[in-house]
C-alpha cells in the first residue's frame, strides 16, 4: 500500500445536499424543510432548551444543592503543628502568625493527628473527639 493509493471506506465521504434544483433531485421546492413551521423558515433558531413556551425542563426541576461561600475559609490544623508553637495560649490570630492558617481564615479546627505532650489552651478554635481527649489527657484545656 502506498500513500497515494489511500482512500476512504465507501459509504465515508457522501456528497453534499444541493437543495432547490428540481422536483427530481428530491430536494426541490421546500428543498427538504417541509411545509411552514418555525425551521422551515431562514433563522428559525431558538435558545437551548426553549420549549416552545412550555416551562422548560431545567425550570420545572426542583434546585438541589448548595456550595458554602466561607468553606475555603475554614481550616484544620493538627496537633503536632499545636506542639511545635512556642505560646501555651492559642486563639486563631496565634495561627495567623504562626502562618499555620490563611490571613483570611474565619475558623480553625484542631484535628487528631500526632502528638501533644505539653499542656495548652485553646480560645475560639474547634477541636474534634479524639483531639479534645488528646489535649485534656496531657492537662490542656479548651475555652469556646
Amino acid at each position: 500500500m502506498e500513500l497515494n493509493t489511500v482512500q476512504a471506506a465507501d459509504g465515508a465521504r457522501t456528497g453534499r445536499k444541493r437543495v432547490g434544483r428540481g422536483i427530481g433531485s428530491g430536494f426541490g421546492k421546500t428543498c427538504g424543510r417541509g411545509h411552514k413551521g418555525q425551521k422551515s423558515r431562514a433563522g428559525g433558531f431558538h435558545k437551548v432548551g426553549f420549549e416552545g413556551g412550555q416551562m422548560p425542563l431545567q425550570r420545572r426541576l426542583p434546585k438541589r444543592g448548595f456550595k458554602s461561600m466561607t468553606r475555603a475559609r475554614n481550616f484544620e490544623v493538627r496537633l503536632s503543628e499545636i506542639a511545635r508553637l512556642p505560646v501555651d495560649e492559642i486563639d486563631l490570630a496565634t495561627l495567623m502568625q504562626a502562618n499555620l492558617v490563611s490571613q483570611h481564615a474565619l475558623s480553625a479546627k484542631v484535628v487528631l493527628s500526632g502528638e501533644l505532650n505539653r499542656k495548652v489552651i485553646l480560645k475560639g478554635i474547634g477541636v474534634t473527639a479524639g483531639a479534645r481527649a488528646a489535649i485534656e489527657a496531657v492537662g490542656g484545656s479548651i475555652a469556646d
